[in-house]
């Protein structure tokens, strides 16, 4: 039997764990409320609250995620929104360098780079909208249209050269 669907499976599910798990850790060093940790969608199958955060495995393994206050990140200063917004990406690179060559190392940068682009509600997205927030002093949304649609074609662009450089 072929272990590498397996293999690929499991190193991107803890690839996507890894990433919240940067979110959160640095969520809690800037004090921010962490509510809840998860990974896949869907329905709950199993689910624990510990120390205030509900942590939850769901039907659908296709993704992770961590929920904090919002608005306690917004009220923070800008270096600290970043570190927060950029944290799982830090673990991503960090990952990758550790494990070059394998699987795991490969997924990881993918992850990263693909959360480094301003595609919507990725990382590097959100990073960009508090950045502009701050340039222009609030949300501008001539601006946060231009930042989003830039994002869209990016992400064509990268689906495009994928497609064929096979």
């Amino acid at each position: 039997m072929n272990a590498f669907p397996l293999n690929l499976v499991l190193s991107l599910l803890g690839a996507l764990v890894l990433h919240e798990i940067g979110h959160m850790l640095a969520a809690r060093a800037c004090k921010i409320r962490v509510t809840e940790a998860g990974l896949g969608w869907g329905p709950i199958l199993l689910g624990a609250r510990i120390q205030g955060v509900d942590y939850q495995i769901r039907l659908l393994p296709l993704g992770a995620y961590v929920r904090m206050d919002m608005d306690g990140l917004q009220r923070r200063p800008l270096s600290q929104q970043l570190f927060v917004l950029l944290a799982g990406i830090a673990v991503n690179f960090v990952l990758a360098a550790i494990a070059w060559g394998s699987l795991f190392g490969t997924l990881n940068l993918v992850l990263a780079l693909a959360n480094v682009f301003p595609l919507y509600q990725q990382d590097g997205w959100k990073s960009g909208m508090v950045i502009f927030r701050r340039v222009f002093g609030g949300p501008s949304p001539a601006i946060e249209w231009s930042f989003t649609i830039s994002g869209v074609v990016m992400g064509f662009a990268l689906v495009a050269i994928s497609l064929f450089s096979l």
